[in-house]
């Protein structure tokens, strides 16, 4: 059968961020977010965490703040900032969308209450375990928080889930089907159920250590955090005034339909993605400046992903850097923060090193960030996201020019 011919772009309306928010172990907010995107690498233990995390500020009183997880108090945490760094867009409530991510939900709570049950019976499990566990509490609790009555829908694919979040948000004010819409996603599954299970399936660092494309990795110390963004329609936002961060110039999707939990041989799936993101921005290869990669530190992946580089850009086409060695893997918000610190790279002109790496892996051909952050004339930006299911999800940004 013949290949299908491909689709013609179809861009629409420019989509403006105009402002984001970050919580993550490297940094609550975004200056120290960038300040621990150039800090040390990881290397002590399987996972890591906020430390001393309090979400009381977040919350009309603790009982409030102690009916939700984790991965909700990071979501409003990372939404308020997001509001105060944009102001609040002049859409319609009902046109001002809530597209959210995560990976898992609330593992942290389901452990907490099968445990209740186990040794205290049914009678004992918490009647807000409901909505403290589904993985749509987080977008809807942003959406009931600033009245956001657009389309509320959670995006659950694994590690790509945040990068298809924004790439969808995105698309929806693109085609006029909304006006703003806050995006992106957020994780905490560092629990003892979290770490074992990724554990035990081989997928965590043995030394505690991230290192992506090195010839030492040995997989990944499991992370959390979120990230949030507001987009809006260009010209609104330009009428509003507005401080312009950067543009989503375009995205892409797609399945390796291979492996429930390894990559497509060769990076195959993730190259199609990428070209398929580079069409819907019109773009070519030698636009794109810097690529955030998925870089989790693990031995297929990284493989897989530096072959795709390669094969899309050429052998040290393009500056790569994963930031992953900072901030470990967060999942379902591992696109969010990887998005952010897009921004954060096109703020400062600079692009941050791999973390914890010090050697490239023989026979990878990509020009990997070491050592120290790299200066760069900011331009179009691309952000790589490869999730278990064989989930493939591509943005490209751009700064606001």
């Amino acid at each position: 059968m013949a290949a299908a011919s491909p689709v013609m772009a179809v861009r629409g309306r420019r989509v403006a961020i105009t402002g984001y928010g970050v919580v993550a172990p490297c940094g609550l907010g975004k200056d120290a977010f960038w300040a621990g995107l150039n800090g040390p690498g990881l290397t002590s233990g399987r996972s890591i965490e906020i430390a001393d995390w309090d979400p009381t500020p977040y919350f009309a009183n603790p009982k409030e703040a102690r009916r939700a997880d984790r991965v909700e108090q990071f979501a409003l945490a990372a939404a308020a900032e997001c509001f105060e760094h944009a102001g609040r867009p002049t859409a319609d409530d009902s046109r001002f969308g809530t597209i959210f991510a995560t990976g898992v939900g609330g593992l942290r709570s389901t452990q907490e209450q099968i445990e209740v049950l186990i040794e205290k019976g049914e009678r004992r499990v918490s009647p807000f375990l409901v909505p403290m566990m589904m993985p749509n509490a987080a977008g809807a609790a942003i959406s009931m928080r600033y009245g956001l009555r657009g389309p509320n829908e959670t995006i659950c694919t694994a590690c790509a889930a945040s990068t298809h979040a924004i790439g969808y948000a995105a698309r929806m004010i693109a085609w006029g089907m909304i006006d703003a819409c806050v995006t992106g996603g957020s994780e905490s599954a560092g629990c003892g159920i979290g770490v074992a299970s990724f554990g035990n399936m081989t997928a965590l660092s043995t030394a505690g250590a991230s290192r992506p494309f090195s010839p030492e990795r040995d997989g990944f110390v499991l992370g959390e955090g979120a990230a949030v963004f507001m987009l809006e329609e260009w010209e609104a936002a330009v009428a509003r005034g507005a401080t312009i961060v950067g543009e989503v110039l375009g995205a892409a999707s797609n399945a390796d339909a291979h492996h429930i939990t390894a990559p497509a041989p060769g990076g195959t799936g993730a190259i199609a993605c990428m070209r398929a993101a580079l069409h819907d921005a019109g773009l070519s290869p030698a636009d794109i400046l810097q690529v955030n990669a998925h870089g989790t530190s693990t031995p297929l992946n990284d493989a897989a992903e530096a072959a795709a580089v390669t094969e899309v850009f050429g052998a040290h086409g393009v500056p790569i850097t994963s930031t992953k060695g900072v901030t470990g893997h967060a999942l379902g918000a591992a696109g969010a923060l990887e998005a952010a610190a897009l921004l954060l790279s096109m703020e400062k002109g600079l692009i941050p090193p791999t973390a914890g790496t010090t050697q490239l892996d023989e026979g990878m051909d990509i020009d990997l960030v070491m050592g120290g952050a790299r200066p760069w004339t900011p331009g179009p930006a691309m952000s790589n996201s490869l999730g278990f299911g064989g989930h493939n999800g591509t943005i490209i940004l751009g700064p606001a020019v």
